[in-house]
């Protein structure tokens, strides 16, 4: 069981009276901006297929998984980082991964482009680029009822800053972390868009930064755990709060998480909302609110700190 709300979207989805729900979310995005999603409608058999493709591929020798490499990605950041290449804060995680997007060709555009996908794993493709489609739709339903939560238009996102949205997708694998280690699968973040909708496998270690302290979100069977990222803190003043978390995985088995990131068209700026009565001060004193650029501006400000030596390929 988890602190964190579950809340069931099917009237955002099916033409139901969405009042009460989007009542829920935003409630959860004022007091700790992380909820659980049920009632998303995506296929139980395409969530076991991307898992069982997932762990193919992480079972196979460096190498071959080193095959898809990042340092191959160029410009639109895809493809594979071993144990230790991401940073957060500055410090490596302990863990490996996978870099996806919305597929597309290539270009000279930072962070886009074609995937890259192992020929050892050929279903991963399918499975990857299936899932992201499903995935989308859940973000703008959820993004739907934000904006009720809001007093907007259940369309408001949708038409507009997610008209086009930026789609990344990653998936991560967690070697078991040693009992006494000080060192974190993921340290302590907030993620940068408007929203991240994550798959979990059935080996905890989320822990969300709310006022309460430290709590888990463990894994709870046919959901995603959904948080809100610095783009929805900007836009409502700080009124719904990108939350800071974490992740150790202290289970003693591998696991597996898969955050799909949901965030503003590429040259959308993210001025706040007129109304927004404004919220707390945020964990690391940033204002984000003094930010005045694109999203993409940002985005890339971030990300280059996250692999600072293929930094340079975004140029």
């Amino acid at each position: 069981m988890s602190e964190l709300p579950v809340i069931d979207i099917t009237p955002l989805r099916t033409g139901g009276d969405p009042r009460a729900v989007a009542d829920r979310i935003g409630a959860a995005c004022r007091d700790n901006g992380f909820f659980y999603v049920s009632g998303h409608g995506v296929p139980a058999d395409l969530v076991a297929g991307l898992d069982a493709a997932s762990r193919r591929f992480f079972a196979l020798p460096d190498e071959l998984k080193n095959e898809i490499s990042m340092d191959r990605g160029g410009r639109a950041w895809r493809g594979f980082f071993p144990v230790g290449g991401e940073l957060t804060s500055g410090r490596p995680d302990l863990k490996e991964g996978v870099y996806f997007g919305a597929e597309e060709p290539p270009g000279d555009l930072p962070l886009h482009g074609p995937n890259l996908f192992p020929e050892q794993v050929p279903e991963l493709r399918e499975a990857v680029l299936a899932y992201l489609t499903a995935m989308t739709g859940v973000a703008q339903t959820v993004m739907s009822g934000i904006a009720l939560s809001l007093g907007l238009e259940a369309g408001y996102f949708r038409e507009g800053y997610t008209a086009d949205p930026t789609i990344l997708f990653r998936i991560f694998h967690y070697p078991p972390a040693p009992p006494d280690t000080d060192s974190w699968g993921v340290g302590e973040h907030t993620d940068y868009g408007l929203l991240t909708l994550l798959l979990q496998d059935d080996n905890g270690g989320l822990q969300v930064h709310t006022s309460r302290g430290w709590i888990d979100a463990p894994p709870v069977p046919g959901t995603f755990v959904c948080n809100i990222g610095d783009m929805l803190d900007k836009l409502t003043g700080g009124l719904y709060r990108s939350t800071p978390h974490r992740v150790r995985n202290l289970s003693g088995n591998e696991r597996l998480s898969f955050p799909f990131f949901f965030d503003p068209g590429w040259d959308s700026e993210v001025p706040p909302l007129p109304y927004s009565p404004g919220g707390r001060a945020r964990w690391d004193g940033q204002d984000l609110r003094a930010f005045s650029g694109t999203y993409g501006d940002y985005l890339l400000a971030k990300v280059s700190k996250v692999f600072p030596h293929l930094a340079g390929n975004l140029g």
